[in-house]
């Protein structure tokens, strides 16, 4: 009977990292939908964007408040995930705090964990007043209601619940041990929990009732945190896992380098090419055409797919963006959560559909991302350097607008007007060239 709870524990972890396997697994086969692009390149170079934007959180800190509370909770995450092995490692065995053989070194571990704890309670309820009480422009966005809104809540909740079960659990462990509790050593430094809510246990001298109230909160503490690994693939919070394979593999280049669409490349080389046969029948494409920018998930590329699914849905690129804050109705968040959602929905078709997707007559541009969000845009990039994790949103609607104009001949006017008199005039202008100098004469 005594074996049962760690049967229990090493049923729900089972299961939970099964589960989260399954989800990386969908991740990486709908990823896997966008075309191959070589990002292998310069890795020395990658390797340390990796290590400064995601690792060291080089770009968060551009506002300070946001970036330095965000650095408290991303560091206790990490750090504090420490102790979660020694709880797995507990539950599997069931020994109580296993590490407590270091002694002095484990208390100033246990205390400053504790310490980041606090710090990671007291940043999400700041969190949580900056979004709902203070009501920041950014967070209450038309593309921030329903679920993405909801979902930041719940994230907030989940992680100040954690941290308050820790506390809970570490309280009560040092009543315990206080009462000479069997299975509970006297190991660890509490200067939060013996502040917070162990004075409230201490009352009580029923050591049963107690040993219910930690157990209650270990329970809740490492099956909380087997749900929420389960829940970030349904999150925005999947950013603190692909965070680093974004930034690895983000654009090198200068920001305002667009990249050549090699089929157009070609065909103006053999039109420069003073030795090519101008009657020569094209040569016959092999298999389907290449279709001249992005009509759909299926046209964008590996690296673009994968920054949608690590948007954090933080708005700092919207913020930025000169055209939302002049009203257009361009949100650069929007466009990466619109592309996510259209992944997802061609997911689900997937998996009701034997691994196939069926056709089901939509597209990302014009039934996700309309062309007014498109055209609204001005290229400035404003977007892809405020991005705390180096998304790119402007790839994909450059991508996009090349599809509405190459394939659908769907640019606006005043760009149709414009490419006219490029191609008539050798200039924007509609001016004759022998003409273009007659203002000076005025």
């Amino acid at each position: 009977m005594k074996y049962i709870p760690n049967v229990i524990f090493a049923l729900i972890m089972i299961g939970s990292l099964w589960f989260f396997a399954q989800n990386v697994k969908r991740l990486i086969r709908n990823i896997k939908l966008g075309k191959e692009i070589d990002r292998f390149d310069h890795p020395k170079e990658r390797w340390k964007t990796m290590a400064r934007v995601a690792l060291g959180q080089g770009k968060m800190t551009a506002r300070p408040l946001a970036g330095i509370l965000h650095i408290f909770v991303y560091v206790g995450f990490v750090l504090i995930n420490i102790e979660v092995l020694e709880i797995i490692i507990d539950g599997l065995f069931g020994t109580h705090r296993i590490l407590s053989f270091m002694g002095g070194f484990y208390d100033g571990m246990i205390a400053f964990f504790e310490i980041l704890a606090f710090l990671v309670m007291v940043s999400c309820i700041i969190f949580w007043c900056r979004r709902n009480i203070a009501k920041i422009k950014r967070f209450w966005k038309p593309e921030m209601k329903g679920w993405p809104k909801d979902d930041a809540n719940y994230i907030l909740f989940m992680e100040v619940a954690f941290m308050l079960a820790l506390f809970t659990m570490n309280s009560a462990d040092q009543v315990l041990q206080q009462m000479g509790a069997a299975h509970y050593p006297e190991a660890g430094s509490f200067p939060i929990s013996s502040w917070l809510t162990a004075p409230l246990l201490s009352n009580f001298n029923d050591i049963t009732f107690v040993t219910l109230v930690e157990r209650a909160a270990w329970w809740f503490h490492i099956v909380g945190i087997f749900f929420f690994l389960n829940y970030l693939y349904y999150s925005k919070h999947l950013h603190i896992i692909l965070a680093f394979p974004n930034t690895w593999f983000s654009k090198l280049e200068p920001k305002g380098e667009f990249n050549n669409l090699q089929a157009v490349t070609n065909e103006v080389k053999m039109m420069m090419d003073p030795n090519a046969d101008p009657y020569a029948a094209p040569a016959e494409p092999q298999g389907e055409p290449e279709t001249f920018g992005a009509k759909d998930v299926f046209d964008l590329n590996r690296v673009q797919l994968l920054n949608a699914y690590t948007c954090t849905e933080c708005g700092r690129c919207t913020s930025e963006c000169p055209a939302n804050l002049t009203g257009k109705k361009l949100s650069p968040r929007k466009i990466m959560m619109d592309t996510r959602d259209r992944l997802e929905d061609i997911s689900r078709n997937m998996d009701a559909n034997e691994g196939k997707f069926v056709d089901d007559g939509k597209t990302l541009v014009n039934d996700y991302i309309s062309p007014e969000e498109l055209w609204a845009c001005t290229s400035c990039n404003a977007c892809t350097q405020a991005c705390p994790v180096n998304i790119d949103p402007l790839s994909i609607i450059i991508d996009l607008r090349r599809y509405l104009v190459m394939e659908q001949s769907a640019a606006p006017n005043e760009l149709n007007m414009m490419m006219t008199n490029v191609e008539n005039n050798g200039a924007p202008w509609q001016f004759n060239t022998a003409d273009r100098l007659n203002w000076a004469n005025d």
